[in-house]
Order: structure tokens, then sequence, then C-alpha cells
């Protein structure tokens, strides 16, 4: 039923043009600001205290504020995004920045490992790579299963490919790479298998990182991109952003690999931080003797 609800209400979003939806998502962000004991207001403001102590309280509050508008406009585009025809969606990238690094890694046969963080329009930024490029993207099956068929559909609709986030799924995307294609994956999720992770600094709060990009990236030699949609103000759109990894990424050592994945996702973060999705437990796992940030 609450599945069944939530397509009512996406598809009712997506009657409206994006202008009109992130208007209402502002009026609905700022509500929420004004609610400091909701669970994603404490979540986020946690988050952004961890990340940015350097911010006077007023500055933190405003980024706050500012972050929970930003997390309703990712809700609420979202029919937008997965049910309008792929032209349309499409027709909302306004600008796009160092796609050549992509198409330059593309070159050298090895395949790209192209990493989408939880910021501005993650599921645009997949929808454009895969409908230019054969890409097959990794993706953790939502807890309502309801939704399940809604997303594939959604993201598979432009020609790329996702699977799940079990053994089957990373041989798919092994072998997507020896094809010398586009192996898509969301780098900043808290890994849920011991073993999967490691502890590095993000923001310089100790987070459960996953192993599986670096592993990736030495393994194969692919080439590593990073990539974001930037939200644009008063719903023109949205502007892509690609960029290259540090080598580090494929280091040896995988707590120094596992640093720069993180940090790679800080530079996507810190051009836009308030469209970053603070409202995720991002330090839920700590490590041994630590308590829990989030009590």
């Amino acid at each position: 039923m609450r599945a069944f609800l939530i397509k009512i209400f996406l598809q009712f979003l997506a009657l409206f043009p994006l202008k009109t939806i992130h208007s209402f998502a502002s009026f609905l962000g700022r509500t929420m600001a004004k609610r400091p004991h909701l669970r994603l207001t404490q979540v986020t403001r946690t988050n952004i205290r961890l990340c940015f102590p350097q911010l006077s309280n007023e500055a933190q509050e405003a980024l706050i504020k500012a972050s929970l508008i930003e997390t309703c406009k990712a809700f609420s585009e979202l029919g937008a995004l997965w049910l309008w025809r792929v032209d349309k969606v499409l027709g909302l990238v306004r600008e796009v920045s160092g796609e050549e690094c992509l198409q330059q890694a593309l070159e050298r046969g090895k395949g790209v490992l192209l990493l989408t963080p939880h910021l501005g329009a993650w599921e645009l930024a997949g929808l454009y790579a895969s409908s230019r490029y054969k890409l097959t993207g990794l993706y953790r099956p939502p807890k309502l299963q309801g939704l399940e068929k809604l997303i594939r559909n959604a993201r598979e609709r432009a020609g790329g490919e996702f699977v799940a986030t079990d053994q089957s799924g990373i041989r798919a995307l092994y072998q997507a790479l020896r094809r010398g294609q586009i192996a898509g994956i969301l780098p900043d999720q808290v890994p849920n298998d011991v073993g999967s992770g490691v502890f590095a600094p993000f923001f310089g709060i100790a987070a459960y990182t996953m192993v599986l990009v670096p592993r990736f990236a030495r393994k194969s030699g692919a080439g590593v991109i990073f990539t974001y949609a930037e939200r644009l103000p008063e719903g023109r759109g949205f502007h892509l952003h690609f960029f290259s990894a540090s080598k580090e990424i494929a280091a040896n050592d995988i707590k120094i690999a596992a640093t720069a994945l993180n940090q790679g996702v800080e530079q996507c973060v810190t051009a836009c931080p308030e469209q970053y999705q603070w409202s995720y437990k991002r330090f839920k796992r700590r490590p041994d003797g630590e308590s829990s940030v989030y009590e």
C-alpha cells in the first residue's frame, strides 16, 4: 500500500514543470527546518555539524535549512526524472563540463568506473551517461519491493543495464569493464557486509567506506571518473560535471585508496554542499568502541 501511494504521488508531481516542483519542495523544506525533532532534520543537523565544524552556528543553521530544501527537491523531482520521456528529461541538462575526461578514459579500452555520489540529481547523471554510452550500473534494491520495477524501468529506459548489489551484479560490472564499457557505482553508500569496507576519513570523520571501487580500479586498470548533476536555481535545469579521480584510488594500500575515494566525493560535495544527501546516516557504522553519533 505504501509503495502504491508513493507511485501515485510521483505521478501527480510529474504533471508539473520542474520550476513548480522545486517551488513546492522549497516550501516543504523550509517547513521541515522549523521542526528540529523530525528524524530527517536531526540527521541532517548531526552530519553538517560533524563535517563543517569550522562554520559558525548561524552558517551551519543556514546550510541545514538549504540542505533540507534540496533534499525535498531531490525527492519531488523523481516523478519527472523517472516518468517523463527520456528526451524531455535530458532536455533539462543545460550545461556539461569535463565530459572529455570520460571520453578519453574510454579510448584507453579498459573501461571506466563512473562514480556518482548522492549529490544533486544523481538519477539524471546516470540517465545522461546511459543515453550516450554503454553503461552497467550497480544499485541497492529498494526496501519497498513494490517500487523496484518502477525504479529499474526508469533507470534502464535510456539503454543502461542495472544490476543488484550481489555477486552476480559484481560479475556483471567486471564483464562490462572487460568490454571497455562503463560500470556505474554510487560510491558513498555504507557497505552492509563485514569486510566490504574500511574506515577512512570523510570531511575528517571516520566513515565506513566501500572497498569495491578501489579493488575494481586496481584489478581492471579502468579509468575512474566522478560525475554529478548540479541542480540550478529556480527550476532552470541541471549542470553536469565530470572529473578524473586521483590515481591513489587504485593504490595497493586499501586505506589510502579508500581515503582517495572519499576525497573525490568531498570534491564533488564542496562544489554545492547544500545539495548533498546529508539526511543519509553516512556515519552510522562506527569504529569499535565508538558510540553512535545519531543518538
